[in-house]
């Protein structure tokens, strides 16, 4: 008989599945690895190859411009709180194989956290306590037509990628299915999806990780979140985070406008 594992039972799975480092974490998922590759850029630490630089003509936003567009914890309130680190599944169920084509490019761009192609240039990272998500939401460095060829190949990953396979390097087989998530009608251009990677072990147990993902162009500015977990995910913060970010950019364009 199989086992479904529920979230807050996840954790002595994947320490025997080695998803986790027997070093002991404070929360399960939410530590970042003390071998990972680079620190999350964050609303002080712009990503350094992602750096734009100032225009006169306000084409581009300025860094103090960019950090500010970023959402803050305040935006979403409790239980969202300042992020403890990289979630271990991203490593540990992100990075995945694939022989499905294109599916694998949208692994890819999930486990590196370039939505649109490319790094982002500022980037801020929340965690959920009470369900062990973490929202990760980042200021696109991208030109609008970039943005806009990403956002066209997003929306034909509900359809190319709709269920396949994927492995991982430990073992775990995953199922993988992509629908297309509606937004909030914001901005000029956007699209959504929900990603959902049903995870198994070598002993038939099961878990599953859930991704909202959002990428939105505003005027010549664009943004990407992702809100994943174990479990339950609250859409309503994806909801609330994709409003928010949109008129906070538009906002942000506005007042440097009136500046010029």
């Amino acid at each position: 008989m199989t086992d479904a594992i529920r979230p807050r039972s996840l954790l002595f799975w994947l320490i025997v599945a080695g998803l986790l480092a027997m070093g002991g974490c404070a929360a399960f998922g939410l530590k970042q690895p003390e071998t990972a590759p680079q620190p999350l850029p964050t609303i002080d630490k712009p990503s350094p190859s992602a750096k734009a630089s100032t225009r006169a003509d306000g084409s581009t936003l300025t860094d103090e411009q960019a950090q500010a567009a970023l959402l803050t914890q305040s935006d979403l309130g409790a239980p969202w709180t300042a992020t403890r680190g990289a979630a271990t599944w991203r490593d540990q169920l992100l990075k995945a194989n694939t022989s499905a084509g294109e599916c694998q490019r949208l692994l890819d761009a999930l486990y590196t956290d370039e939505l649109l192609g490319g790094p982002g240039r500022v980037a801020i990272g929340l965690d959920d306590a009470d369900t062990d998500a973490q929202l990760r939401y980042q200021i696109a460095a991208r030109r609008p037509a970039d943005v806009n060829a990403a956002l066209a190949w997003l929306k034909t990953m509900p359809a190319r990628c709709a269920r396949f396979t994927a492995g991982t390097q430990t073992g775990i087989t995953e199922d993988v299915q992509v629908t297309e998530a509606p937004l909030p009608a914001v901005g000029d251009a956007r699209q959504g999806l929900r990603v959902s990677i049903a995870a198994t072990d070598s002993d038939d147990r099961h878990a599953v990780l859930t991704l909202d993902v959002a990428a939105v162009r505003v005027g010549q500015d664009a943004f990407t979140l992702t809100n994943g977990g174990l479990g339950d995910v609250p859409n309503d913060a994806t909801q609330a985070a994709v409003q928010i970010g949109a008129l906070r950019l538009a906002d942000i364009r506005k007042q440097g406008r009136a500046q010029v």
